[in-house]
């Protein structure tokens, strides 16, 4: 279950870190509820998980799909230019959290 919540988690981070772009240094009140909400969810989400994972493949695979996704949905939106360069390394990025996720703790 810590992973499922670890994966959502990160899941969450991806919202903030929209969130907290849109926002425009906080002067937009739609985006900046989500941030504070998603943000508050998210670390909750990390705190809970690592309760059973260790905290560096917790954090990074927190981080790893944050970061990956943020960058996905920015291409994906069009905010940032479609890059298949930028593909590749992202679908390298999942497939190390992948291999945190199967190498597990011993």
């Amino acid at each position: 279950m810590s992973w499922v919540v670890l994966v959502l988690s990160g899941l969450l981070e991806a919202v903030w870190a929209t969130a907290l772009g849109k926002s425009e240094g906080f002067t937009k009140l739609g985006p900046s509820i989500v941030f504070a909400v998603a943000l508050i969810a998210s670390m909750g989400g990390l705190a809970w998980a690592m309760r059973d994972i260790s905290t560096g493949t917790a954090y990074a695979v927190w981080v790893g799909i944050g970061a990956s996704l943020t960058v996905a949905w920015a291409m994906i939106s069009g905010a940032e230019p479609f890059s298949i360069v930028k593909t590749l390394l992202i679908l390298g990025l999942l497939g190390c959290i992948v291999g945190l996720k199967l190498v597990g703790d011993h």
